[in-house]
This record gives C-alpha cells, structure tokens and sequence, in this order.
C-alpha cells in the first residue's frame, strides 16, 4: 500500500485556475507555432518580402506569393501569428518587415557569411522528427537493450545522417543534410570576429566532419598562414569541391584524425554519446603536439547555462532534440569537463560564450 504523503497540495484560487487554463492552451497550441514557421517558409514569405525591399503590406504579399484573393483573410492571420511570436515585424499601418531571425530564413542570401537557416526548421518539422517526437512515451516504456536507439531510430528503422535514412527517402535525407550543413555552417563568421585569438599562432589545423571545406576555407581565407585539413567521411570528401584552399582527407574520427597543431570540432560532439565523444577526443589528443607547443582541441558547441530565461529554455529544447533523435545530449560545463579528463587532456578553457554556444579549447 503506498505510504500517504505527508504534503497537501494547496487548492488554487479561481484566478490561477484562468490562468492556468491560459497557460495550458499556450503549452498545448504551441505546436502551431513551428508549423506557421514552416509554412512560411514553404510559402516563401520571408524572401518574398526581401525581395519587395524588406517591408511589404498583405495585398503585396498575396501578389507576390502568388495566392487566391480569397486566402488574404487567412494569410493575415499567418502573419498576426508570425509577427506575435517574433519572426516578424509589424506595424499599424499593416506593413510586415524582416527582423534579424527571418533574415536567416531568405532563400539565396547569406547574412553576414551565414547560410539560410530554412533547411532546418524544415528538417526539424518534418513528418518523421514529429512522429519520432510523438513515440516518446512508448520509447520510455520500451526496455531496450544498450546501445538504446534513438526513438527516431526506433520508430523509423533509420538513423540520421546515414546510408538507411538515404534508402527510406533519399528526398528528406537530402534535405536533413542540407539542415546539418545549415546548423554546422552558422556563426562562424562571429566566431573568426569574436575569437580572433583562437587562430593567430596556428600553423596547422584539421577540421573534423568538415563537410564541403565551407568552415575551413573561412578560416583559411581569415588567416592564410594556417594550413587546413578538412576531414570527413569518403562520401562526403568525394563530393567535396577541390580549390586548393584545404586539403580534404577522407577517414572515420573514431579511427584516426590527421595530425595538426590543433583540431576543431564545431558543433559535433552533441550528436554522440559521452563515451562516443571521449573515444573522439582521444582520437584527438593523439593528432594534436604537447600544449607546450601550441596543441590544443578547439571545440564549438552549446554549453548549457543553468541560469533562467528564453537562453537556456532553448538549450533544453536542444536538448530534446537530440534525446529524440540522436544518441547524443547537450552538455553543461561539468558534463563537459568531465568527458576531457576521461579523454586524457589535462585543462580547458572557455574561451567565449556566444549566445547557447561557448567556444572551448581543450589542452593535452
């Protein structure tokens, strides 16, 4: 018989109970709020609006975009929507303008060097994130034998980013990797501009799950001295564009990185598990000199703030994420420390915080 709790719950007054109420359909509804994301970007509205001059009123945009006059009752309230969570501005004359996040949404543009974010806000609304999400429950009931699938990998039969996801649909494996070239790509013109002193006295660096050399020829192109690896898997490197800025090395990081003064892991280790990503630094600590000599590990990825607000709700978004549909996590600084002395490294240092990331540099 379960023991009886000692602690009453107090009854809430009728006006928390409105709202309560309130907040409950905010929680429940909120789903809606990807979704009028995704459909403006399959819309096309934030580049519509780019391309009317920034700023565009309800009649341009039914025009521009191309739709029956009798949806502008219905795209008013897509945009009411849109400008209420913060993906738009608007004002009272009726005119919607791009703001600094649906800048990141425009088809064709960098910003500041940065990709187009659209690819993953698709990836992350498409059918099988939101039926991975919605296997859950069943997940949590499930006993699995170790290593545990990913309810993604469960509910799917596919794991991200790999040959099975490719054969289930080759179209949304395109496009989720197109959203992971989005994801890796995005910062690092503020990061070559905040942390200048990360690349001044390198010589040499390799830059894991490098992709198409994008991050390694920014690099490059920031501080011609440095010589740069881009490494990757076979598949990835055969594809890669060949312009003499790096030298692009096909292999596996778990078996072996290029030996490099340093070596840069930008928004990788949270798509692994704490012992995946201890065997990647020892990997790493292997390729990299003493740090008597200029050795370290340079790693970008989001250090997880403890601290209340949007920030670390996002962060525990993320988190999610990942638990959904990776084996990996999002770390705090303990987590991450931890994982650095299991990898054999004697010190770290966060170097900056920017934003949900943090830039660190792990010493051997």
């Amino acid at each position: 018989m379960a023991a009886k709790s000692s602690r009453t719950m107090t009854i809430p007054t009728d006006a928390e109970l409105i709202q309560a109420q309130a907040d409950l359909w905010r929680h429940y509804l909120s789903y809606l709020t990807p979704m009028a994301l995704r459909c403006a970007i399959q819309l096309g509205i934030p580049t519509a609006i780019h391309r009317l001059g920034g700023a565009a009123s309800l009649p341009d945009l039914v025009i521009a975009l191309s739709l029956p006059p009798s949806k502008a009752s219905s795209l008013k309230r897509l945009l009411r929507l849109l400008s209420t969570t913060g993906v738009l501005a608007s004002n009272e004359a009726g005119i919607y303008s791009l703001i600094p996040l649906s800048y990141l949404l425009v088809d064709g543009i960098l910003v500041v060097g940065d990709a187009s974010q659209a690819a993953l806000v698709l990836c992350l609304t498409s059918r099988y994130h939101m039926e991975a999400a919605m296997w859950l429950a069943d997940w949590f009931k499930k006993d699995i034998a170790q290593p545990v699938p990913s309810p993604f990998e469960d509910v799917h039969g596919a794991t991200l980013f790999e040959e099975s996801m490719a054969v289930l649909d080759p179209q949304s494996d395109k496009l989720f990797n197109e959203a992971l070239a989005a994801h890796d790509h995005m910062g690092i013109g503020t990061i070559l501009r905040e942390c200048h002193g990360l690349f001044n006295d390198l010589q040499s660096l390799t830059n894991c799950c490098g992709d198409d050399g994008t991050i390694a020829r920014a690099i490059v192109k920031a501080f011609p001295h440095i010589k740069c690896n881009v490494l990757d898997l076979p598949k990835v490197i055969n594809k890669a564009p060949s312009d003499g800025l790096v030298n692009y090395i096909a292999g596996d990081m778990f078996h072996s990185i290029p030996p490099a003064q340093a070596v840069m892991l930008k928004l990788v280790l949270h798509f692994w598990s704490d012992k995946d990503c201890i065997n990647i630094l020892t990997q790493c600590k292997k390729a990299i000199p003493s740090r008597e000599v200029g050795g370290k590990v340079i790693i970008m990825d989001i250090v997880v703030d403890s601290s209340s607000g949007p920030l670390f709700e996002t962060q525990m978004l993320m988190d999610m994420v990942m638990m959904v549909c990776t084996r990996g996590r999002q770390r705090d600084e303990n987590d991450w420390s931890a994982i650095f002395m299991k990898a054999g490294f004697s010190d770290y240092k966060i170097v900056k915080k920017l934003g949900a990331r943090g830039v660190i540099e792990v010493y051997p």
